[in-house]
């Protein structure tokens, strides 16, 4: 399993990351920009205007780090809400701009980052105590994702062989912490290893499909109705993983 902490890993996947996103920003046209991508609910106007923001919520966190004055990713939920909307509404240029300027900054600020400083504690907005070397592991699991949720051309299966894997290992350790999560083995026919998520007392349903696909669907992007479930039934519903 690759440690999220692993800076030598999680940077260049972070900068890689960026760079597709850019590139699948870059495809779409400012009408583009108001029309639906992946996500219920949101336009790829609403994605854009949230990567933006969660730079800048990283950015504080890295602050934190670095000068020991507690900053918060986000006052609470609603301040998060409101500025994704806000956000959303911008003139094109204005949000393109803004997703370049704001992915620049928090460059910048990982890298004032000292050794100390990567080690010291903050809290992501789910509340966990983490080490700051978490942070740009934090940001790889926002742009190649979203990247896929603008539906501009970038596929889950694009994602780099290290980065499904580690987000696998992200959205089973999650998922298998929440209520009602089934027991679920994910077999990936491209991988000599598993994933298991649900209770270890239970005996688990077998879903066999290629990583990407099963990343896929673990992480919401899809309905799994493509993948082969054990038991002769479909595949069973997953809690909600972010």
């Amino acid at each position: 399993m690759m440690s999220r902490h692993d800076l030598a890993v999680t940077r260049p996947w972070m900068a890689e990351g960026t760079t597709v996103l850019f590139g699948a920003v870059d495809r779409l046209s400012d009408g583009d920009l108001r029309g639906p991508g992946v996500l219920p609910g949101w336009t790829r106007a609403h994605v854009i205007g949230h990567v933006a923001r969660n730079a800048e919520a990283l950015g504080r966190l890295a602050a934190w780090a670095r000068t020991g004055v507690e900053t918060p990713m986000y006052a609470d939920r609603q301040q998060r809400a409101t500025e994704i909307e806000a956000s959303a509404a911008w003139p094109a240029a204005t949000l393109r701009a803004d997703l370049t300027a704001t992915a620049a900054a928090l460059d910048t600020a990982l890298d004032a980052l000292d050794d100390a400083a990567w080690k010291a504690s903050v809290r992501s907005a789910q509340g966990r105590v983490i080490p700051a070397a978490e942070i740009p592991w934090m940001r790889v699991r926002e742009v190649w994702l979203h990247a896929v949720d603008l539906d501009a051309g970038v596929g889950v299966a694009d994602l780099p062989a290290g980065v499904v894997d580690a987000l696998l290992d992200d959205v089973t350790g999650a998922l298998s912490g929440r209520d009602g999560c089934p027991p679920v083995r994910l077999e990936p026919a491209d991988r000599d290893r598993g994933w298991r998520l649900g209770p270890d007392d239970a005996d688990p349903v077998v879903v066999a499909a290629p990583a990407a696909d099963l990343l896929a669907w673990a992480a919401g992007r899809d309905d799994g109705a493509r993948l082969a479930a054990g038991r002769g039934a479909g595949v069973p519903e997953l809690p909600r993983w972010l």
